[in-house]
């Protein structure tokens, strides 16, 4: 693999930086600031880990003005040293990147439509119909169905499953083992027997969208299932039929989000969330990790629910104490009647 090296004095120009040290160091990757060598570019946004700065050996550090000080090394001075961080680590991306062609081992139908400089990996699928913009790269085994349409830049990972009538935006970004457009949990119960319900509306996934790995968005059951542009999925998040998530929210791994739900813009939801169906919740709504949520939430904000573990004896305790809320609160109410009496 060769080894990339790049000037101090083009990426401080690349990041819009200012750089305090020798324009012409050079620098062949990225570490943290303990971790780094001689040779390699570091970054301080968290301040706990400011303590390291005196030992580090990176060539260079990216770092806010409010956090230089004294330094023993180059720095990169911008506001936001993470997103510094975020832009660079690009360019020392060792992932192969794939050659325009159609894999010999790939089976396309002929009616699909492929960009030239689109790539298609041994042994996926690309239905009926399907169109791949330019510059799309599908991952070894993927399945993409009939009449699904993928935009420009994006990348399918290995093992992807994007059902029929799917529509992925550019520059999105899909994990192994996730399922977009997979049939919503519907059924009809007479006598206690459940009858499926087909679904018939689709996934639609605007620009910029990542799903993690194993994640799945089930297509709509008349109304289309939306992800608005930027959203960012982790691995194993449920997003049941009929949900819309709005522009720029982030979910964490483990989240449910169940039918008909509708999520605002900028939304970012801890680990192992989960939200009831056919609810709204705002824009600017933070869930910290395992909340539920029950009923709507229409104002931005951060919200909560469960508790921190505990040991189990405390735990217990307090579970019994927690059933006899109500009680207590009828008793407290009827002991204000009497006290205003």
């Amino acid at each position: 693999m060769t080894v990339q090296s790049y000037r101090l004095g083009e990426i401080a120009e690349a990041l819009g930086a200012e750089l305090r040290g020798d324009p012409e160091t050079r620098v062949s990757g990225l570490a943290t600031l303990q971790a780094a060598g001689p040779d390699q570019l570091s970054f301080l946004a968290n301040p706990a880990y400011a303590k390291h700065l005196a030992d580090t050996r990176a060539a260079a550090v990216i770092l806010s003005p409010a956090a230089a000080g004294d330094n023993p090394t180059n720095v990169l001075l911008l506001n936001n040293p993470y997103l510094g961080y975020a832009r660079l680590s690009h360019w020392f991306d060792p992932v192969p990147v794939a050659p325009p062609g159609i894999h010999p081992a790939a089976v396309v139908d002929p009616s699909a439509t492929i960009a030239i400089n689109a790539y298609i990996g041994p042994t996926a699928v690309i239905e009926a119909g399907a169109v791949i913009g330019d510059r799309v790269a599908i991952g070894a085994g993927s399945v993409i169905g009939a009449r699904t349409t993928i935009g420009a830049g994006s990348i399918i990972r290995p093992r992807v499953t994007l059902a029929h009538d799917v529509m992925v935006g550019q520059r999105c970004h899909i994990l192994s083992g996730a399922v977009i457009g997979s049939d919503g949990f519907g059924f009809a119960n007479e006598k206690g027997q459940w009858h499926r319900i087909a679904q018939l509306g689709r996934v639609v996934l605007g620009d910029d969208v990542e799903v993690g790995a194993n994640t799945t968005i089930d297509r709509g059951a008349l109304d289309d299932t939306v992800i608005g542009n930027g959203v960012k999925l982790d691995n194993l998040i449920q997003i049941a039929h009929n949900v819309r998530i709005g522009d720029h929210s982030a979910m964490a791994a483990m989240v449910g989000i169940s039918g008909s739900t509708k999520i605002g813009s900028h939304c970012v939801f801890g680990g192992a969330s989960g939200v009831a169906g056919h609810l709204e919740i705002a824009n600017q709504v933070h869930l910290t990790g395992m909340t539920l949520v029950t009923g709507d939430i229409r104002e931005p904000g951060v919200y909560s629910s469960g508790t921190s573990a505990d040991t189990n004896r405390r735990w217990r305790k307090n579970a019994v104490r927690f059933r006899q809320l109500d009680t207590l609160a009828r008793r407290v109410k009827e002991l204000e009647k009497k006290s205003e009496g």
